[in-house]
């Protein structure tokens, strides 16, 4: 029996005491307009492999209790309960990861064998969660650092614990650099879900597939886009409502923009964007530049820059050299 069929089967069936009829009709429309990969998942044996985002939240807030003890969990940690305590939350998140990426797998399959089979999508996410796993000690030096700059920057954190707390860019850099190792081991899904989740808490959007290095800071944070293909180098620091965005997207033969390419910009080391500024394209902003507040740029600007509004709009300086606010 298909699944309209089975809708058809069914479709006088009561499912309000008045029994009006209304949300009889309401849920047969709303079946039956099913569409795309999960109407596929409904007419397979395997339907249930679909990925669950509360699942994935959770593996998410288990790596930030690990890589940050005794701040999220439980805070009675001593040095002798410490590593059976990590021992145990790895174990538990490497099973969730490992069903869950499985899923992941499953879900992006073209066609239905190898979510029947599931072989190859189970052995795939264990190999995946073991090279996360190992790299868990270069996201923390990595978080250390982005505490660090946040500490070091904002002259109203009073403590480093203060940050690790409190600062959203904090929180939603976690969770990119999290999901930027599971993007760059081409897991499908579960590593947009791990970037989106941060941004349905702290209004900071960062696509999972940006490169950011040590040092990172986003000072309050709320409203800053970072495209896909950014390069973010070292001791960066973003204000609000900077958006790191691509200026146009080209598109293929059939009018669809082409996927994969560079696009957005380039930052290097030790370079300052204040609020609202906007940098489209892909351009390159020279190191030791600072970008002045609500600059519109989609130009590339020399290494120790400083461009206002008014630069921005009648063209950028040539060289770095003298350049003034």
């Amino acid at each position: 029996m298909t699944f309209s069929k089975g809708l058809n089967k069914h479709k006088s069936a009561s499912f309000t005491s008045a029994d009006d009829g209304l949300v009889t009709s309401v849920v047969y429309d709303l079946c039956s307009a099913a569409t795309g990969k999960m109407a596929r998942l409904r007419r397979k044996p395997t339907r249930h492999l679909a990925p669950s985002r509360s699942r994935v939240i959770e593996i998410v807030e288990n790596i930030r209790m690990a890589l940050f003890p005794g701040y999220f969990g439980p805070t009675d940690l001593t040095d002798e309960t410490l590593p059976y305590y990590m021992g145990t939350i790895l174990d538990q998140t490497r099973n969730l990861m490992e069903d869950q990426i499985a899923r992941g797998y499953c879900f992006e399959c073209p066609n239905d064998k190898c979510c029947v089979l599931r072989d190859d999508c189970i052995n795939r996410a264990k190999s995946v969660v073991e090279k996360l796993l190992v790299r868990l000690p270069h996201i923390r030096r990595y978080l250390i650092t982005d505490v660090q700059a946040a500490y070091e920057g904002d002259p109203a954190a009073m403590s480093p614990d203060e940050v690790i707390f409190c600062y959203p860019g904090l929180l939603a850099i976690t969770n990119h650099r999290i999901a930027h190792e599971l993007y760059k081991l081409k897991v499908p899904l579960i590593p947009r879900i791990i970037s989106e989740h941060a941004h349905s808490i702290t209004g900071i959007d960062i696509h999972p597939g940006a490169e950011i290095e040590d040092h990172f800071f986003m000072d309050h944070g709320t409203g800053i886009v970072i495209g896909e293909t950014c390069k973010i180098g070292s001791h960066v620091r973003l204000f609000q409502g900077v958006t790191l965005g691509a200026l146009k997207f080209p598109l293929d033969k059939d009018g669809k923009p082409v996927k994969g390419i560079d696009r957005h910009p380039v930052i290097e080391d030790n370079v300052v964007v204040y609020s609202g500024a906007t940098l489209l394209g892909r351009i390159t902003i020279g190191t030791g530049s600072v970008i002045g507040g609500n600059v519109w740029l989609t130009k590339s600007v020399p290494a120790n820059s400083k461009i206002t509004q008014k630069q921005a709009t009648r063209g950028v300086p040539v060289s770095g050299k003298g350049a003034g606010p």
